[in-house]
This record gives C-alpha cells, structure tokens and sequence, in this order.
C-alpha cells in the first residue's frame, strides 16, 4: 500500500515537472517568435538604420565659395583642393592613442598635436575635431591606408580660398577663417550649412557678400567592413558653389596704387563720376590674406597686429583725417552758393608777420610771406589760408555743414559692404551742442574752413566729393559691386544734358537729394570752382603745378591738401624745420584730389599719404601716375560697358 501510494505520488512529480518544462517551452519558444517578429517586421526599419549605420559612414563636405572677380572677370578670389582630416570625437574610444598613432602616420610636429588638444578642451564630446586642414597628397595617401586603424578618424577632400593677388587686394576683398559661434548666430546661411572646417568671410567683401558666397554644402556616403575601412562609395550629393561676385575694381590700376604706395602708410581712391563705380581702393601697408585661411601663424599675426602703421585697417574707408585744403572748393562753393561772397572779392594775406586775428587769437597762412591780394580763383589756385579764413567766418559753420555733407562728406560711402567703414565729421553748431554739450565758437568756424578742427572725413568721401563737383553737381551713388541691370550710358547722357539749369533758391535747403539729381543751386558756381581747380595744376603758382600734364588727353584738375596732426606754435614757425627734421609722427598729412581728363572728365581721384608733409610733394605726383594709367585703360573699360548694354 505504501509503495503503490508512493508511486502515485512520483507520477504527479513528473507529471508537473513535465507540464511546467514543457509550459517553459513554450513560453521561451513564443518569446523566440515574438523577438523574431519584432526583428523582422515590427522593427524592421529601425534595425535597417541602426545596420546601416555600423554599415554606412556619411561624411558632409563644405561648399565652395562663390569666385570673386574684377570687372574685367580677372579672378580675385578663387578655390583650390585641400586635403584634411577630421576626427568625429563620439567614435573616439582612447582619444589620446588615436592622435599617437596619426602623429606618426601624418607627421604632425609637437606644436601642432599641442594645438589640437587645445581645440578639442573647446569642442563637445560630440564635436568634430579638424586635426589637420592642409594635407599634402603624400600624408592624404598615408591616412588612407591605415584608415581602420583609426577610430573615428575621416579623411576629407575639401577646397580652401586662394587669394591670387593677396596684398593689393586684402582691403576690398578681405580674407576668410574658421566660422565662429558668433558667426554662426548672427549669420543664418552660415548656421544651415556650417560642417567642421568650414570657412566663412571675415572682412571685407568675403564677409558682406556671404550669402551669395557660401553656397551649399555636400554629402558623402561610404559602405565599410567592421573595422571601419572604405569598400565603396554609395552616394554622393555634390555640393553646390555659391554665386560669383563682380566688383567694379580694376586690377592693374590696383596693383599700380599699391605699388605706389609700398614703403607708405595711406589710401588711392579712383571713381567714376558718373556711374560711382570705384575702380581702385588702395590702402597701406597690406598683409597677405592667404596666412588666414587655415589659421594664422602667432608670429605671423604679431608681426602685423603690432606694426605702428596699421596694416589691419582698411585707410580708405576706416581711416579718418582732417581733409586740409582739399575742403577749399566745397568751402568756395558753398559761399557762391549763398551769396556771401562774389568771386571778385579781394583779400590781403600778408604772411605770419600779419596773421588774420579774431578775438586774440591768430591764424596763419601756410605761406611765410604771404600771397598779396588775392580774388577767389587765386585763393583756390594758391591755396591761401587767409582768404578761407574770412569767407568761412562769412559763410558760418552750418551753412557750410549743409554743403559738405551733400556732395558726400559726413557719411558712409559704400552702406553695407564694408563693416568697418566710418562716417565720419562733418561739424555744426547744433552737433556740437548735441556731441560735446559745447557752444561753438567762431574760432571754430575759421579753422573749418581750411580743412582742420573737428572736420573728419576718410578718403572714399574726398574721392566722391570731387566726382560730384566733376558731373556737374549731380548726386551719384558709388558701388563696388558691379550692377548689370543698371543702364549707365542712359544716366551719364541723362546727366550731360540736364547740366544746365536754372537757378533754384530750395536747393540751399537742408533737404534729402535723389540720386541722379543736381545738387547745386547755380550752375555757374560748380563752373567756377572746376576752372579754379584748373588752375591750381595747370598754372603757374598752382600749388600742384609741378605735377601737371602738357598732352590735353592727360591733363587734369585738382587741389592739393596738408592736413595738420599737431597745432603749430611760434616757435615751430621761427624754427621752420625741413620735413626730414621732424619727427614722422608730427609731420602732416599729405592730401591730393583731382579729376581727369579735364575736358571732357570720366574719374575722380583722391590720394592720402599719412604723415606726407605737403600734398603738393607727396601726395599729387601719385596721382599723376594713376591719372595716366586710367585714361589709358578707360577704353578698354567702355568697350565692356557697351558689350554688357547690348546683350542685356
């Protein structure tokens, strides 16, 4: 009985047992099945892409900058292929044994493995890191080779911006470098193509010009093995190359400003008088722009961040000086304007023994002995301080303000595409009340007239006041960015033949003028003032005389400027020092503006060389030069003109 009982009692053991393995069974085969389910058809899609990831390596290459170029489509900034290597530093599991094993695969010296430590303590775990952006084709081979050694590792064939003419152009064309987080935020079409090395404008036209420049970026897709090395390309969306930018500059009236100008510290502006197309915007010194593209050298960018001369700023737009004597003509003819003065009116400059006096204070001609009797076309001609003095005191400060800034002085030239240029002084009685929380003085008033106190104007601004006195007095709106859509021979014929009008009393208003529009009251007076500038090169005594051409096709007009850096006492005056006698940084700048040919004028030039001396001596004969060189080359200019009129 007992063992039967026992039996039974077995039997049910294994009975459960058997029921329970078998129920495990189940449930593991059922929870196979539904793992397989989910593998291959609920989850299908998300394993493929997780498998094409471990499969699949997809790099994003930068876009290639629009090419810059001059107006006759010589390139100015242009592209080559580079060779560069990036690390993307999620992939990197021993980030330390990765940069010793490409240290010795791509040569890299001390200083750079440095270097690349010290770009990665900036980036996030998830960054890409660019240990390299200038391979040579060797190195480039070499990674490539023992690419499966290297985790995370990318070899990448991108394009790196080339400057052809470097120096002469680095002010108008500026330089590019690595796209910041600043550049980023305040740049949206940076933002939607920003990838690891990507090199973005930092000055100059690189810079306002971005969202024509920066194009599209590309993508790469690779297949690898396991252990990461390339099998084969599978994809490649190319990148798209931004737009190309024409600039209105000429290249070979550049390169000979420059020229002009080695060894100097200033500017060579040349305009069109009609069109404002600026074909030359020279400053000095320069530095080479190339030096930025993969990251300046330190010694490199201390050599020119502590030059005295400031080769980092751009003089022709950025650089503010006191115009001199080069204000005389907008002075005169802002007195024939009013009516304050006739051109028949006689002043006596009797030298520094006689100097004009106002409330005990003495104001000098530049002349030690003096000019005798002067009418007003001698006075411009000869460049007589005394006579200015007294026609400005005649004029007063505001009215004179009035005209200054309408034919071009007191504000930016170029608008948007340039984030460096200034606007620059053009004083009054109500800016000084609001500025300085000053009275203005009559004293003020006199020294404003010859071109010194709290005047200030940069270079472009003088270039385009002369180009508005040469048109005749009609407004124009100077552009380096060369406008196809834009009828120019219409606007000079437009211009020519509305030269004569009628006089216009509202004109002396302070009121908004269009472009294209007259900017004087009579036309007599800018006519007037254009002879006197004749004669201040043509004739003798002119104080630019000496620079003059006899061939009618060269010949040309302007005035001539000395702009002071330090007041002058009696006793600079009694020592009267030859220039090479004072010390550079007290001697005065040197100014020169013209228009050429004088007959029939096309250009307006306006040359500053900082601490010249004597615009007569430094900075005229410069001019002469590039008057030449444009007259020779205009008609290569018009022949484009013409072409790119007909085809539109």
């Amino acid at each position: 009985m007992l063992n039967r009982t026992s039996n039974i009692e077995k039997g049910r053991i294994i009975s459960r047992r058997v029921f329970i393995l078998g129920a495990a069974k189940i449930l593991l085969l059922a929870g196979i099945t539904s793992r397989l389910y989910n593998l291959q058809i609920s989850d299908r899609e998300k394993y493929e892409i997780l498998s094409d990831k471990n499969r699949i390596r997809e790099w994003k290459t930068p876009p290639q900058r629009g090419i810059i170029t001059d107006y006759f489509n010589n390139i100015l900034a242009e592209n080559d292929r580079v060779f560069q290597v990036h690390l993307v530093l999620d992939e990197v599991k021993n980030f330390n044994k990765t940069i010793f094993r490409l240290k010795n695969i791509i040569d890299l010296n001390d200083q750079e493995v440095r270097n690349i430590y010290k770009k990665k303590q900036k980036l996030k775990p998830w960054d890409t890191l660019v240990v390299s952006e200038n391979l040579s084709w060797s190195q480039f081979s070499k990674l490539n080779l023992y690419l499966h050694e290297l985790e995370g590792a990318k070899p990448v064939l991108s394009t790196s911006r080339y400057y052809p003419y470097a120096n002469d152009l680095v002010h108008v064309v500026g330089y590019v470098g690595d796209a910041s987080v600043k550049d980023i935020e305040s740049k949206k079409e940076i933002e939607e193509n920003f990838v690891p090395g990507l090199k973005v404008g930092k000055s100059g036209l690189e810079n306002s010009q971005e969202k024509l420049l920066i194009g599209k970026y590309g993508i790469k897709r690779y297949e690898v093995n396991a252990s990461g090395k390339r099998i084969s390309q599978i994809d490649y969306l190319k990148e798209t190359q931004g737009q190309s930018v024409r600039t209105t500059i000429d290249i070979e009236v550049q390169k000979l400003a420059q020229n002009l100008l080695k060894d100097k510290s200033g500017s060579i502006c040349v305009m069109d008088i009609y069109t404002g197309e600026i074909l030359t915007m020279a400053s000095s010194p320069t530095y080479d722009p190339n030096k930025f593209t993969h990251g300046i050298e330190s010694k490199d960018w201390k050599e020119i961040k502590n030059n005295p001369f400031r080769p980092l700023i751009n003089k022709s737009i950025a650089g503010l000086y006191s115009p001199g004597s080069t204000l005389k003509p907008i002075v005169a003819l802002a007195a024939l304007e009013y009516g304050i003065i006739n051109s028949e009116k006689v002043i006596e400059c009797k030298g520094h023994k006689h100097p004009y006096e106002l409330y005990g204070e003495k104001f000098h001609c530049w002349k030690k002995h003096g000019h005798g009797f002067m009418r007003l076309r001698n006075a411009i001609k000869q460049s007589c301080d005394i006579y200015f003095y007294e026609i400005a005191r005649l004029l007063g400060v505001d009215k004179l303000s009035i005209i200054a800034k309408r034919y071009g002085l007191g504000s930016k030239v170029l608008g948007n595409n340039y984030i460096d240029e200034k606007s620059g002084i053009v004083p009054s009685t109500k800016w000084k009340r609001q500025v300085l929380e000053q009275s203005w003085y009559l004293g003020e008033t006199v020294i404003t007239g010859i071109g010194q106190g709290y005047i200030q104007t940069t270079p472009l601004q003088l270039c385009l006041m002369t180009a508005h006195l040469a048109n005749g007095g009609f407004k124009i709106k100077p552009n380096i960015i060369y406008q196809d859509e834009i009828n120019f021979d219409a606007i000079i014929s437009k211009i020519k033949s509305d030269k004569d009008k009628l006089y216009q009393k509202s004109m002396l208003q302070e009121q908004e003028i269009d472009t294209h529009q007259r900017l004087y009251s009579n036309p007599e007076n800018i006519k007037f003032v254009l002879d006197a500038m004749f004669g201040s090169t043509n004739e003798k005594y002119g104080t630019s005389y000496r620079s003059r051409f006899d061939d009618p096709k060269y010949q040309f007009a302007g005035k001539t400027g000395t702009s002071q850096v330090k007041r002058i006492t009696d006793k600079d005056r009694k020592l009267d020092l030859d220039l090479s006698e004072i010390e550079y940084k007290n001697r005065d700048h040197a100014l020169y503006v013209a228009f050429a040919p004088y007959k029939n004028p096309r250009y307006s030039i306006s040359v500053l060389i900082e601490h010249g001396g004597s615009g007569s001596k430094a900075a005229a004969p410069l001019a002469k030069q590039i008057i030449k060189k444009i007259i020779d080359r205009h008609k290569f200019r018009e022949q484009i003109r013409k072409a790119s009129t007909n085809s539109a």
